[in-house]
């Protein structure tokens, strides 16, 4: 019993020193978006925006897509049934050149309201690329030129990137980081993108460039019209169908601000956590399980070791190593997406507030009860 136990615990440790050697390989795996060359040409893009209640965000995105420097453009932003100020920022900046506003039909019974905004900008847009990107996100001038140039060199036929997260509150500092954490350490990115498995398939949906072409192959937003998680839904089908995706840092050119307090985070993860599992509640059970172990009480316990109190047969040794290298994987990453460093050695309050929102996901989705936005999602699983 003891021998097990202490190999179980070497377990753990190899396990953190493992996404460790992840996190290293993805540093050269993970190209930033402005190190590519520009291509001899640029095709006509059309950049989509889906707002619904964003006031607080909307004319600095739009302006920030406006002031874009890229020979062939137009901006499409479509107002979905928003109950605040965005309606009349919008009509305020419908003069601008290159913008159309539009304003969004009645949300079919069948459909999640984002997706059904992405389908009509979709619909209207005219370029021969589409870019759809969120209403709380701001836009380099050198963004569009650089993404369609990456995409480009990649002889890709969607590239996403992941924007640098911006963080105010404790609640965001604590949780948002979990997010560009778990692509970076659960992703070897030169696999996934070699191997073309739609099981390592990832996508952020704050910043999606299609080929028309592929985007219309792949069934569009209509073919994922139920799927919570339609970013990581699209790039899947995109593979699926032959077709190839990549993933890269917009950290220098794109910035988000995805929520502003902890009810916004709570109600954001609990919309995609369980989600990106396919609703599939064993092994999202054993994740999340594993995830609290490894990252939460693993390191009670070596607290508790530090000063004095060990439980029979605990070893300090694999303890303090699983720690090291998790604060090692933290550092990467906040210092590669300019997040503050001082969060490496909160991770275990990190990781605790995200496993008890992964375990709210699936009880609020399960019980019919999970929302974004005003609206009630139902459970919808991947065909």
């Amino acid at each position: 019993m003891n021998d097990a136990w202490l190999s179980f615990q070497y377990g753990l440790a190899a396990f953190v020193i493992g996404l460790l050697l992840i996190a290293v390989g993805n540093l050269k795996a993970w190209r930033r978006m402005n190190r590519y060359p520009a291509p001899a040409r640029f095709p006509r893009a059309s950049i989509l925006v889906p707002a619904r209640n964003e006031e607080d965000n909307i004319e600095g995105c739009v302006r920030s897509l406006l002031a874009q420097d890229y020979p062939d453009f137009e901006v499409l932003v479509l107002n979905d049934d928003s109950g605040d100020r965005t309606r009349s920022i919008l009509a305020a900046l419908d003069g601008e050149p290159r913008l159309r506003v539009l304003i969004g039909k009645p949300l079919p019974p069948d459909w999640l309201g984002k997706h059904w905004a992405c389908h009509q900008l979709a619909q209207a847009a005219a370029g021969d690329l589409l870019l759809f990107t969120d209403a709380d996100t701001h836009h380099h001038p050198q963004t569009l030129r650089d993404a369609v140039a990456a995409l480009h060199v990649e002889r890709a036929d969607l590239l996403s990137a992941l924007p640098r997260q911006i963080v105010g509150s404790w609640a965001e500092r604590l949780i948002v980081p979990i997010i560009p954490w778990s692509l970076f350490a659960l992703i070897p990115l030169a696999l996934a993108h070699r191997l073309r498995r739609t099981s390592l398939v990832v996508a952020v949906g704050q910043y999606m460039l299609f080929r028309r072409e592929a985007y219309d192959r792949s069934g569009g937003h209509a073919a994922v019209r139920q799927n919570a998680v339609d970013d990581i839904a699209l790039a899947r089908r995109i593979v699926s169908q032959g077709l190839r995706w990549r993933l890269v840092d917009g950290g220098g050119r794109i910035e988000c601000r995805m929520y502003r307090n902890l009810g916004h985070v709570m109600e954001g993860l609990s919309k995609n956590l369980f989600a990106a599992f396919d609703y599939g509640w064993p092994q999202f059970l054993f994740v999340w399980t594993w995830m609290g172990l490894v990252f939460v009480i693993w390191p009670m316990l070596l607290g508790l070791g530090l000063l004095g109190v060990m439980l029979p047969g605990f070893s300090l040794e694999a303890a303090v190593v699983a720690a090291a290298g998790s604060i090692g994987l933290w550092l990467i990453v906040t210092r590669r997406f300019s997040l503050p460093a001082y969060l490496a050695l909160l991770y275990p309050i990190s990781m605790a507030l995200t496993v008890i929102i992964a375990f709210r996901s699936m009880a609020l989705t399960l019980t019919g009860r999970a929302t974004w936005r005003g609206r009630t999602l139902a459970v919808h699983k991947s065909k």
